[in-house]
């Protein structure tokens, strides 16, 4: 890739920054090496009103395990403040609560997870905030949507489940020409720190749903929020605290030990990924395929500037119709049937029927959501057996080309 920041070769000592960096045994009082997970709920004062590290009071507002979490995230996004939440959703409607009131405006990406979509569409309008949704591979279309009280733009770097690619570099300075107070946040959850750093690209917050890739082990449900400016931290350390939306100190030690082998995890996703995207291609039951990692990806080109390398998440269209998209599937033995994605093992689903069914089917129609659009998150296992299920698969529910 040619991933390239002012000429300086970007993510300098990812791994020894997600293993070391907020993990100092110094913060313990037992010198622990690996942080211990602080299930407490409350915290003793030296005096009525003074506490201990002027921080700790009570966990919703601020806990030991989650700070360890919060320090190493903010680092290898190479920003200077990160916020954990209990999900990536509640991630995102702090960010709503945050930034945007009655009579806003934002402008968001069309392709977005189903729950993102919903949640904008169907919750967050319902009290006076506006959306519009536009196509963000041309980032004309985003500066064209701004009006006067637009506050935010958020869309996602690698769009779920289409595999669209946001500019974030043009996207940012073509926003902030504009109004350089409007909030540029991008999800990069398809991506993680890994492989794209948006605020290095001037992005003002990149957003995790690290239930995916930053844990990796499909066992934690959590977002995530990083940033550099002081003052989007306060606004958004506020809300996160009135509204409590908060991870517990077990899930915070969990993500924060996913993350110790994120670059080894990502090398691997990314390999496996690749080979099944290309094998795909090659297949003449295989009508299509999007992977920003193949030069047949229209924006190609584009992703190689903006990021390190692709991930494991693979979409394709199968030939026939939705009873070959269920055969297929129901054929599958190392991929497993199920919704979400970035775990170690591989997953198989459907968005039309799955994750995207809240998307309003005409909607649907328009992205190109078919009845036989297929999602993988391609996982950890051996290439050569990946390649087999999906081959098998595909020749049982087109046993006939």
């Amino acid at each position: 890739m040619r991933y390239d920041l002012d000429g300086e070769a970007p993510f300098k000592s990812f791994g020894t920054d997600a293993i070391h960096a907020g993990q100092e045994p110094e913060k313990w009082d037992s010198r622990s090496v690996v942080p211990l997970i602080g299930l407490s709920t409350t915290f003793k004062q030296e005096s009525p009103g003074v506490l201990r590290h002027d921080k700790y009071e009570y966990s919703r507002g601020g806990n030991p395990t989650r700070e360890c979490l919060e320090e190493c995230v903010a680092k290898i996004e190479n920003g200077k403040h990160a916020l954990a939440y209990a999900s990536g959703l509640a991630a995102t409607m702090s960010m709503v609560e945050a930034l945007l009131e009655n009579g806003d405006h934002a402008v968001t990406g069309d392709d977005l997870y189903g729950g993102t979509n919903r949640y904008f569409n169907k919750v967050a309008s319902k009290h006076g905030v506006e959306f519009t949704m536009v196509d963000v591979r041309n980032p004309d279309n985003v500066v064209a949507a701004i009006k006067p009280n637009t506050k935010m733009v958020w869309f996602e770097l690698m769009s779920n489940p289409l595999l669209r690619i946001g500019d974030v570099k043009t996207i940012a300075e073509k926003v902030h020409a504009v109004n350089k107070d409007i909030v540029v946040c991008v999800d990069n959850t398809f991506l993680s720190s890994y492989n794209a750093r948006p605020l290095d690209l001037g992005a003002d917050v990149v957003m995790h749903s690290a239930t995916k890739y930053m844990n990796g082990h499909s066992d934690v449900v959590m977002g995530l929020l990083a940033m550099k400016s002081d003052e989007l931290k306060k606004k958004l350390m506020f809300a996160q605290f009135a509204i409590g939306a908060v991870p517990s100190a077990f899930d915070c030690y969990l993500v924060n030990r996913g993350l110790k082998t994120l670059h080894v995890r990502m090398q691997r996703h990314g390999e496996n990924g690749l080979a099944c995207a290309k094998f795909l291609e090659s297949h003449d039951r295989v009508a299509g395929v999007s992977y920003p990692g193949l030069p047949s990806h229209p924006q190609h080109e584009v992703f190689k500037t903006i990021a390190r390398s692709c991930s494991g998440m693979v979409v394709f269209y199968i030939k026939g119709g939705l009873q070959e998209a269920k055969t297929f599937l129901a054929s599958l033995k190392v991929f497993t049937l199920a919704e979400s994605l970035g775990g170690f093992e591989s997953l198989a689903e459907h968005p039309a029927i799955m994750t995207h069914a809240s998307v309003p089917e005409d909607q649907r129609k328009v992205l190109g959501i078919s009845d036989t659009f297929i999602r993988l998150s391609v996982g950890l296992e051996d290439e050569a057996d990946l390649l087999a299920d999906l081959d098998q698969a595909l020749k049982a529910a087109l046993p006939t080309v």
